[in-house]
């Protein structure tokens, strides 16, 4: 009997690495071609708010949250359903959603912000904790 999958999450590079976020979390995605209003005195983490769709959504660099290089072009906008206002997460590339099995999870190496990381053959995958950065980010605005 085929093991079945305890998780499912979308797959995304950010500095050139694989990380992912829990699938249920994640309301849609869309391409990064709104204009970005700065916000001032925000902290680095908030580029701005943008309008997707008639909502004011904050757009985070979750890479600066992270502290990954920011250099590469963030091509997409995932957008995260939440209590308050929509936030939106840059991303350089989506890769895929992807399942995985349970035992596939380490999560020896979580922090506040990551849950764990995903093994498949030779790639990792590093699950990060999409309300611990938008906590974050938004606690000083």
């Amino acid at each position: 009997m085929a093991a079945v999958a305890a998780y499912q999450v979308l797959e995304f590079e950010l500095g050139g690495k694989r990380y992912c976020v829990a699938l249920e979390a994640v309301d849609e995605i869309v391409t990064n071609e709104n204009e970005i209003t700065e916000i001032p005195q925000a902290p680095a983490e908030v580029v701005g708010v943008t309008d997707l769709r008639g909502e004011t959504t904050t757009i985070i660099d979750p890479r600066r949250a992270l502290g990954l290089s920011t250099g590469a072009e963030a091509k997409y906008v995932v957008v995260f359903a939440t209590d308050e206002e929509p936030i939106g997460w840059l991303i350089e590339d989506v890769s895929q959603v992807a399942a995985h099995e349970e035992r596939a999870l380490d999560e020896s190496v979580a922090t506040d912000a990551v849950n764990g990381v995903f093994k498949r053959e030779e790639t990792f995958s590093i699950w990060v904790d999409p309300t611990s950065i938008h906590d974050t980010a938004l606690e000083a605005t």
